[in-house]
């Protein structure tokens, strides 16, 4: 379910790129943006198709999403690598990722701990979803059983790239 508040504006982060370098979530600055705390081996997994949809039917509207590998919840695969290679084998997925990073606890990377300072969301479990809207905010938080393409992620993705 959505969080209903809006929250202030969050910061801008880099995330290491499984594909090397840098993801700059400032270059998306006016842009909405999807935040996903993923994972090779979960029940969930699937999802990974539903991503790669939504991206490629927002992503020319200024839309993006951001993949984020998490063995959080101890089902994610040994390396950078192999989670790369699974994604794009089983989803084809081009989809910016990060490496594999902690997404909650003394560890979570520093959007993650922004989010929960701000919210009080934090991901309870694999492909958890943050929504950034075109302002900066967090507009949203859903937990896992909301599919990226379902009507409810969509209106608000939708509302936000109309801004």
């Amino acid at each position: 379910m959505p969080n209903d508040a809006i929250a202030d504006k969050i910061s801008y982060y880099t995330f290491p790129s499984i594909d090397g370098g840098e993801i700059d979530t400032s270059h998306w600055k006016g842009k909405p943006y999807l935040v996903v705390n993923t994972a090779s081996l979960c029940g969930y997994t699937k999802q990974l198709e539903g991503l790669q949809q939504l991206y490629d039917e927002y992503s020319e509207q200024g839309f993006e999403i951001l993949a984020v590998p998490s063995n959080d919840f101890n089902q994610e695969l040994g390396s950078d690598n192999e989670v790369k290679e699974f994604c794009e084998l089983n989803y084809a997925t081009d989809m910016p990722m990060s490496i594999t990073l902690h997404v909650r606890g003394r560890e979570a990377h520093p959007f993650f701990k922004e989010v929960e300072a701000t919210t009080n969301f934090t991901p309870k479990w694999n492909f958890n979803k943050i929504l950034i809207g075109s302002e900066g905010q967090v507009v949203g938080t859903w937990g896992a059983p909301v599919r990226p393409m379902s009507q409810k992620l969509q209106r608000v993705i939708q509302e936000q790239l109309s801004y």
